[in-house]
This record gives C-alpha cells, structure tokens and sequence, in this order.
C-alpha cells in the first residue's frame, strides 16, 4: 500500500474538482448503482495518471458540454477494498489503473484502460471522453 503523503496530494487533484472519494467497497456499489451516469476514475501514482489521465478526465469534464450526474474516484494501491470492488465491477476487463470507467444506471457502458492512457497526451484523452459523454449523458 502506498503512503498517504504520496497519494493524498494526487487524489486531491480530483477531489478538489468535485470528484467523490470511494474509500469501501460500499461506497462503490452504492455510486456505481444510482440513477443517471457515473464516472469513475482509478487514480494512480504512475507518470501516465499524472501527465494524462487526470488532466484529460479534468479537461473533459470542465469542457464537456453533456457531463456526467456523478464523478467518483478511488485509488489504486491505497483504496485496497474499494478498488477491488470496482474491478469487480468492471468485469470482462482486466484490472488496471489508471483506468476511467462511465457507467449509465449503473451499468458499464465505457471503459478506458492503462494501455488506452499511457502516451496519449491529454487533450486525446479529453475528447475521447467528452464523445463518450455525448453518447451517455444528457
């Protein structure tokens, strides 16, 4: 498990944004679960979550004309119990964080995986989504 003074500063860049924090795997489910779209985002301390995943998702959401009724996130290797039952949730794909997942009443309808972030600049990222978006949300 990773230290709180490495991970706290990078959870607060999306926390500090309006992003929820899922730290139990109750609080998943019970996010996951609810009316209209979630967006959920495993943070993580690698380069790609710094230099791309949370700037395009940030990007994304600020920029977005159709956004998500819900923004979540938990943290990879700190939200041990929480991010266990996101991947249960995000079954068939395989573990991976960073990842960014929507969800529509409480189903999966988009998933971003670690090899879909990893040396893409952000503003890919952020369009990528903000088309998810429009598909998904109203």
């Amino acid at each position: 498990m990773y230290p709180a003074e490495i991970v706290l500063p990078m959870k607060a860049e999306l926390t500090d944004n309006g992003f929820e924090d899922l730290n139990t795997a109750a609080l998943v489910k019970e996010t996951v679960n609810q009316e209209g779209t979630t967006l959920l985002v495993i943070n993580s301390v690698c380069g790609c979550a710094a230099g791309a995943c949370r700037p395009g998702v940030l990007m994304a959401v600020n920029n977005a004309s159709k956004k998500p009724t819900h923004l979540a996130t938990s943290f990879a290797g700190f939200d041990v119990e929480a991010v266990k039952q996101a991947r249960e949730l995000l079954l068939p794909y395989p573990p991976s964080s960073p990842a960014i997942a929507l969800f529509k009443d409480g189903e999966l309808v988009s998933m971003v995986e670690r090899h879909q972030i990893e040396g893409r600049p952000a503003q890919v990222i952020a369009q990528h989504l903000i088309s998810e978006f429009d598909k998904y949300c109203n």
